[in-house]
C-alpha cells in the first residue's frame, strides 16, 4: 500500500525501551526535535513480555506513533547461555506490542532489528536482500530468529491490514547508556571497559576472546536514533532499510584503537579456543543514503565520547555507594 511521506510527526509517540541504549539515544533525538508529546514507561511500571498488560497501556494511551526499541539483548556468551530466554522474550515484546499498536489504530510503527538476522556467509557488505537466505551464525541464532519473526510479522500487518509498519536493521551499536557487563555486553563496551581496569591495576596483558581477525561495523547510537527519527518522518515502504556506516574493521583493530585511546600499556593476548563469531558483518547502506542520510560520528570521536561517559557513570556510582 503506497503511504504520503510523514513528515512532522503529530500526535503522541511512544517509545518501548526508553531506558536502553537505543531507546535513551531516541528520546534524546526526539527532544532535540521539539516532539513534547511522548510516552515512555519503565519495565517495572509495564512488562511488554505480558499481553494482558500491553494490550491494557495501548488502549488506554493510544499512541500513534511507535518506535519498538526494547528487546531482551546481549553478546555472544549471554546469548549462548539463556537462548531460551532470548528467544522467548523477544517473541512476546515483539507480539504483544506489533499486535496491540495495530488494535489500537497506530498510525506508524517503526521495528528495530539487528544485522545479525542476515544469514552467516551472507555477501559483503550485506544487502537488505540477503534476508532468509541462508544459515543463521549460531551464537546468536535464537536472537536473530525472534527479530526474523518480528519483520515479517511487521510485514505481514502491513499487507493484511494496512498498518504504516517499516523495519530497520542497525549494525553493532554503541554509546551512552551501553552495557558494561562482561557476562552480558557487547564487544565494544567491553573492551573498553576491559581496558580502563587493565590499565587501573598495572595488568602487564590483556587476555581477549577469539583469534581478532572477525570483522565488525560499529555505528554510534545518536547517529542511529537519528537515522530512526528521519525515517520515521520520510519513510513509509515495507523493504527493510540497513543502518550503519558503511565501513569496518577486524576485532583486533578496534582492540588496539580502544588501548591507545584508553591509554594502556599492556599486551594484547588472544585466546582462539573462544569463538569469533560470524566472520564479517558489513551492511549495504546504500539505500539509506539514496534517501538522504548518512553518519556523522567518527568511530574514534564515538569511543572517545562513549569512554568518558563510561567513567562518570561509574564514577557517579561508586559515590553513590559510599
Amino acid at each position: 500500500m503506497p503511504y504520503p511521506r510523514s513528515g512532522r510527526l503529530e500526535g503522541k509517540i511512544y517509545i518501548a525501551g526508553h531506558r536502553g541504549l537505543v531507546g535513551s539515544a531516541l528520546m534524546r533525538c526526539l527532544a532535540a526535535k521539539g516532539y513534547e508529546k511522548i510516552l515512555a514507561r519503565s519495565s517495572r511500571e509495564l512488562d511488554l513480555r505480558s499481553e494482558e498488560a500491553t494490550f491494557r497501556f495501548f488502549r488506554r494511551e493510544r499512541p500513534d506513533y511507535v518506535f519498538l526499541a526494547a528487546a531482551k539483548v546481549g553478546g555472544i556468551g549471554a546469548n549462548s547461555a539463556f537462548p531460551a530466554d532470548f528467544l522467548a522474550d523477544n517473541l512476546r515484546i515483539q507480539t504483544n506490542v506489533l499486535l496491540a499498536a495495530r488494535e489500537t489504530g497506530c498510525r506508524k510503527l517503526l521495528f528495530l532489528g539487528s544485522s545479525c538476522i542476515y544469514p552467516r556467509m551472507a555477501p559483503q557488505p550485506i544487502p537488505e536482500e540477503a534476508l532468509l537466505t541462508g544459515p543463521l551464525e549460531e551464537t546468536n541464532e535464537p536472537y536473530a530468529i525472534a527479530k526474523i519473526a518480528g519483520i515479517v510479522l511487521a510485514r505481514s500487518l502491513r499487507r493484511q491490514y494496512g498498518m504504516n509498519c517499516i523495519a530497520v536493521m542497525p549494525t553493532n551499536l554503541y554509546g551512552p547508556e551501553d552495557n558494561f557487563d562482561f557476562e552480558t555486553s557487547h564487544v565494544l563496551p567491553a573492551l573498553l571497559r576491559r581496558f580502563v581496569e587493565a590499565k587501573e591495576r598495572g595488568m602487564p596483558s590483556v587476555t581477549l576472546w577469539g583469534t581478532g581477525t572477525a570483522r565488525r561495523e560499529f555505528l554510534h547510537v545518536d547517529d542511529l536514533a537519528e537515522a530512526c527519527c528521519f525515517l520515521m518522518e520520510n519513510y513509509n515502504r515495507e523493504d527493510l532499510v540497513n543502518i550503519g556506516t558503511g565501513e569496518d574493521l577486524s576485532i583486533r583493530e578496534l582492540a588496539e584503537l580502544i588501548r591507545r585511546i584508553v591509554g594502556y600499556a599492556g599486551e594484547i593476548r588472544w585466546d582462539a579456543s573462544r569463538p569469533d563469531g560470524t566472520p564479517r558483518k558489513l551492511l549495504d547502506v546504500s539505500r539509506i543514503r539514496a534517501l538522504g542520510w548518512r553518519h556523522r560520528i567518527s568511530l574514534e570521536e564515538g569511543i572517545r565520547t562513549t569512554l568518558a561517559w563510561y567513567l562518570a557513570s561509574r564514577n557517579s556510582a561508586q559515590a553513590g555507594e559510599r
